[in-house]
């Protein structure tokens, strides 16, 4: 006796388990930062660090606006309560898109989301521990004599968070690599033969996410240049395999 097939899920089901995932998402983010917020000043702090460490002896913050001693390390508790609840939140984002995948499409999103998330990890720390001691180094040494630096913290983070953002999408250069080559937008072969103009995007693409200074931009367009290589590299694999792949399954045929 065969059974009948179970009946698809209408909009409204989907409708309703996408609602589910992003409540979800945002109880998540919230629960993290219920954890931190009692510590958002040592974390403005802490952050800060990079450029207290290179202002001049005897300067410091300010704050320009009333509210700004509250709001500014609320601000970085929630964004940083994001960042740390963002492997749960890819979770709940592979648990709604996985039912319509097919089995090799799962294989391969699963270490793409956890490629991701480390990639775009290791683009914040590389901002914080290389780039902001060697970016607010040059920017104290070329204050202009009688100029007293103090930088605004609203402004501040204001200034940090972009970079964070830059750098951390900027790392996610080999994702979006191999993900353009597995849906057949490009190939690694066409990537290579555009290796020049892919130089020079990524200066431009340095110029405008950073501050209008050549170390930030050359900071930021090195390790995306490194990051594109890598890219091609393991896109090329990824299309040999399939290569391969197509081949056994024309001979069986």
């Amino acid at each position: 006796m065969s059974t009948a097939p179970a009946p698809s899920a209408s909009l409204f089901d989907h409708l309703l388990e996408l609602r589910n995932r992003l409540l979800r998402s945002v109880l998540g983010v919230l629960i993290v930062f219920c954890c931190l917020v009692y510590f958002a000043q040592d974390i403005y702090q802490y952050v800060a660090q990079p450029l207290l460490a290179t202002m001049p002896e005897g300067s410091q913050m300010i704050a320009t606006d009333v509210a700004s001693p509250f709001f500014a390390p609320f601000k970085l508790t929630l964004v940083l309560s994001l960042f740390i609840a963002m492997p749960f939140v890819l979770y709940q984002i592979w648990s709604f898109v996985a039912p319509g995948l097919y089995s090799n499409e799962k294989r391969l999103i699963v270490p793409l989301m956890i490629g991701s998330t480390l990639l775009f990890y290791s683009g914040i720390a590389f901002a914080y521990f290389l780039v902001f001691p060697v970016v607010f180094a040059f920017f104290s040494s070329v204050a202009p004599e009688g100029v007293v630096i103090a930088t605004d913290i609203s402004s501040y983070l204001d200034f940090i968070l972009k970079l964070f953002f830059a750098f951390g999408a900027a790392f996610e250069i080999p994702i979006a690599i191999i993900l353009m080559c597995w849906t057949g937008i490009t190939t690694p072969d066409n990537l290579r033969a555009k290796r020049p103009y892919i130089v020079v995007g990524a200066f431009v693409i340095g110029m405008l996410l950073t501050p209008p200074d050549i170390i930030s931009q050359t900071m930021l367009a090195i390790p995306m240049l490194i990051l594109f290589e890598v890219g091609v590299i393991i896109a090329s694999f990824y299309h040999k395999k399939d290569d391969d792949e197509s081949i056994e399954s024309a001979g069986r045929e």
